[in-house]
């Protein structure tokens, strides 16, 4: 099981990222500041480390350069910057990976993913990268699918739906959910953004897209996957 370090100050936020890396079987551990940071990557013997990079005491930048001192362990950053040149600063302090908020929970477990993978710390051999169900069969790690042997064109937003309904066949999540979970925060209350992505997802997906197999809604409550 690799074991996972997750520092930022907002609360809110390390506790979601928690929820959902736990949910993954990885074992995680939080703290809230850059010097928590240091000293919990110094005695905890992490698999991988993600880092905010505007936090107190110090930021993120300096806390990744003093683990870098006595460690290689995989960094993330998360910004809420965009801006190239703060990349090009997060790796030169030794960052392996980068991401800006807000961003989706799913990219975020992929880039763990890889980034597990390739430092050979990943826990996750029930979570293959390839996953199926029926005719349909998604690749996460080249982001690919096929509907009966034929490949198919995904945009980003319906791969990231279709790998989350597919990773947990049998669950219904309602349209709030699904825009929490895919879309993020900015997005609250554009349901009908949903309703549109599932309809395009059966169109591609399913044999018959008047009639879906696997891609199903529970009317009043939300969508869900048949598990095969």
């Amino acid at each position: 099981m690799a074991k996972i370090l997750v520092v930022d100050d907002e609360k809110v936020l390390v506790k979601g990222i928690k929820f959902n890396l736990e949910n993954e079987g990885y074992e995680v551990e939080v703290g809230y500041d850059g010097e928590q940071a240091v000293e919990l990557a110094r005695n905890g013997g992490f698999d991988l480390v993600i880092l905010d990079l505007m936090m107190p005491k110090i930021d993120g930048l300096q806390a990744c350069m003093r683990i870098r001192e006595f460690s290689n362990v995989p960094v993330i950053m998360l910004t809420a910057r965009s801006e190239d040149t703060d990349k090009i600063i997060g790796f030169e302090c030794g960052a392996d990976d980068y991401i800006t908020k807000p961003f989706n929970i799913l990219e975020l477990k992929a880039r763990i993913r890889a980034m597990l993978r390739r430092a050979g710390a990943s826990g996750q051999k029930d979570k293959a990268s390839r996953v199926q169900q029926g005719h349909i069969v998604l690749d996460t790690d080249e982001r690919s699918a096929w509907r009966d042997g034929v490949s198919v064109e995904l945009t980003a937003r319906e791969f990231d739906l279709m790998e989350l309904l597919m990773r947990n066949p049998g669950r219904v999540y309602s349209r709030e959910n699904l825009l929490n979970i895919v879309w993020g925060y900015e997005y609250a209350g554009e349901y009908r953004t949903v309703d549109v992505h599932i309809r395009r997802l059966r169109e591609k997906l399913e044999l018959d897209p008047a009639n879906p197999e696997y891609i199903l809604t529970k009317w009043g409550v939300g969508y869900y996957l048949k598990s095969t």
